[in-house]
């Protein structure tokens, strides 16, 4: 599954948007195990566990963009639509935070 939110943020704070967006879906959905752990300035690994399964992915932030890409099992992919769903909500929420300087 491959995903794309536009921003119109720098770099740092558009990292700093999917660091928090992520900290809030680990506190809402931690039976989820998600992980983020970043491989460099701009790209990170994530992680999720649902229904004993494993997902794995990856964030890049890249110019006007955050990318997500997830490989979602066979057996999981009915509840892509809804990950995806919550995963831009939380990134559109913390966005507007960043434009309304509550980020910095």
């Amino acid at each position: 599954m491959k995903h794309e939110m536009a921003h119109n943020l720098g770099q740092d704070l558009a990292r700093k948007v999917a660091e928090r967006a992520f900290e809030s879906y680990r506190a809402k959905y931690a039976e989820f195990a998600p992980t983020l752990t970043w491989v460099s300035e701009t790209a990170a690994q994530a992680s999720f566990s649902a229904k004993g399964l494993a997902l794995r992915g990856k964030v890049e932030l890249a110019p006007g963009k955050i990318k997500l890409e997830l490989d979602v099992p066979f057996m999981l992919r009915m509840f892509q639509g809804k990950a995806v769903s919550i995963i831009e909500r939380e990134l559109c929420a913390w966005h507007d935070r960043a434009k309304r300087g509550e980020i910095s």
